[in-house]
């Protein structure tokens, strides 16, 4: 069954444990400086996002139907069955499709090494697949990241809603948003305060980018249509003016 991760932002206090449980299972570092930081970077995959006293988390969504996956033309990034999508850095050929196609603005690229990687939250993959619970979730001690099967965390979302109206958004976000994704988050102030876009498609993108793709031939014939026809005219105006050229200046009779 397809694990999620659902946060509560009504119940997270703003400790950043769970960036600091990212930076620890990541091997990336972190200090007071790293933690100050309001946005996600190659070096931090996750955020806590503050407004007043209002708190948001910001991580990879882990689409259900990722976009990253079906661009990637060397297969580097894959959902996996448990729900995370992983990124093979030796399969990667540095093309950044990935960056250009999420949704969700997630892949960073390592622009200043020599041999850069891209980088985001893999859903700690590693850890899902041993029956563990994410880094993020298990540093979480006000419970407002959890994680489990996204199936029941729908329903606990939903609950959550229904009990507590007035303490929430009536939005699960993730839920549809292209497609869904294995990232569930709840909130009591509208997501556009912390930069969510809210018009998503619900359709997953690469379903989108089929649709696209299946024009591509009738581009590619109208575009051949096209440049044939400016190069017949282009050439007949060639043709036309040497033959005016030639009626102007007819050639002498010894010439003939």
């Amino acid at each position: 069954m397809s694990k999620g991760i659902l946060y509560d932002a009504t119940l997270c206090i703003g400790c950043k444990l769970c960036e600091k449980g990212c930076a620890e299972r990541n091997g990336l570092p972190y200090d007071d400086t790293i933690a100050a930081e309001q946005k996600q970077s190659e070096h931090k995959f996750t955020v806590v996002l503050t407004r007043q006293d209002k708190f948001m988390r910001r991580l990879c969504m882990n689409c259900q139907d990722p976009s990253c996956v079906s661009v990637c033309p060397v297969g580097a990034f894959r959902k996996t069955a448990e729900g995370p999508v992983t990124y093979a850095a030796s399969k990667c050929m540095g093309c950044r499709y990935c960056m250009l196609a999420c949704p969700f603005f997630v892949p960073k690229y390592e622009w200043g090494k020599t041999s850069p990687l891209v980088r985001k939250c893999d859903m700690c993959a590693d850890r899902v697949a041993q029956g563990l619970q994410t880094a993020c979730a298990d540093a979480c001690p006000t419970g407002a990241t959890k994680f489990g099967d996204r199936d029941a965390l729908i329903a606990e979302a939903q609950q959550r809603l229904r009990d507590n109206p007035g303490n929430y958004v009536n939005h699960i976000y993730g839920l549809n948003e292209v497609g869904g994704t294995s990232v569930l988050l709840l909130s009591s102030v509208p997501f556009e305060q912390f930069g969510f876009r809210t018009d998503q498609t619900t359709e997953p993108m690469p379903l989108l980018t089929a649709r696209v793709l299946t024009h591509v031939p009738d581009v590619v014939t109208l575009g051949s249509v096209l440049l044939g026809g400016i190069w017949w005219i282009s050439n007949r105006r060639v043709e036309v003016a040497e033959a005016e050229g030639n009626a102007d200046n007819p050639r002498p009779a010894s010439q003939k």
